[in-house]
């Protein structure tokens, strides 16, 4: 394959939400931007093909398509809303699209799962009404191909639901995607997280690109741990075991302001050293890996 084939088919990931828990809409959060998790990948510049969650950022993929229905694979990590308010609102996703929803296997029917997510009287339509083009199926954990992109899927620690993270890999290269996520313990570990679970070095492992839950600071653990969300310096830790090029934190915490989310990347970067590059995503951030 030629140089100039090879970056037309290179993973490229855009960032089309990277808040946590709830939009933060006003002046202090533009930079960064409001949108919940939602993560778009494809092919050079192709149109997306995959999406990561489908959070209030969802509504940022319609741009990208330029005109056209979305054809692709939707992977939902969990359920919860941050991960899954957009879908009612996803324009691309309407006439002519094709699109495959999958949620962590629940042992049961995936549409009745999300059924319970948004319907009356809390939502106006229910799943089926997104449109005929929608299919809904539960995942397993393990190695799937969906777009013709290799996916591993493993179960991760986090509360209120079954949770995967994933790692997409093609053609060489991987982007590991590791959102809304807790360390297994608390102890004398890095940075007092404890230990790293084996299922996010599995994922982590050597990764071109580690997208990461970055919601909370080390100092703030002790009280918030019972949401379940990581720290920067558990995930610079985390990066640095499994050998990771690039570590992007995400999921931030909706309360930080541009400004706070900039000291924070400041921070993970002292921790992480020369060999660990470190970027705090922000909406319409594009990597390749």
């Amino acid at each position: 394959m030629s140089p100039d084939a090879a970056a037309a088919d290179r993973l490229r990931v855009t960032f089309c939400g990277v808040r946590g828990s709830t939009p933060a809409p006003g002046p202090d959060f533009v930079r960064y931007g409001g949108h919940t998790s939602c993560v778009a990948i494809s092919r050079g510049d192709r149109a997306p093909e995959l999406l990561l969650d489908a959070g209030t950022g969802l509504t940022a993929v319609t741009p990208l398509l330029e005109g056209r229905p979305f054809t692709g694979s939707i992977l939902l990590g969990h359920l919860h809303w941050d991960h899954t308010h957009g879908l009612p609102f996803f324009v691309g996703g309407r006439e002519a699209s094709r699109i495959d929803l999958y949620l962590p296997e629940q042992g049961t029917d995936a549409e009745g799962v999300l059924e319970r997510c948004f319907s009356p009287p809390h939502f106006p339509i229910v799943p089926a009404e997104l449109g005929a083009g929608w299919s809904f199926h539960g995942l397993e954990e393990g190695e799937h191909r969906l777009e013709g992109l290799e996916v591993l899927a493993r179960e991760i620690p986090h509360k209120g639901g079954r949770t995967f993270g994933y790692r997409v890999s093609h053609d060489g290269a991987s982007v590991a995607y590791l959102s809304d996520h807790s360390p297994s313990s608390l102890g004398p570990g890095p940075h007092g997280q404890g230990e790293h679970h084996d299922a996010i070095l599995e994922l982590a492992a050597g990764a071109d690109l580690l997208v990461t839950d970055a919601q909370h600071l080390a100092s703030q653990f002790p009280e918030l741990a019972y949401l379940g969300h990581a720290t920067v310096e558990y995930d610079v830790a985390v990066a640095r075991e499994a050998g990771v090029r690039t570590l992007v934190l995400f999921h931030h915490d909706p309360r930080r302001t541009d400004d706070e989310v900039d000291a924070i990347e400041r921070h993970a970067r002292e921790l992480a050293g020369e060999d660990l590059a470190v970027v705090a995503a922000y909406e319409g951030l594009v990597l390749d890996a």
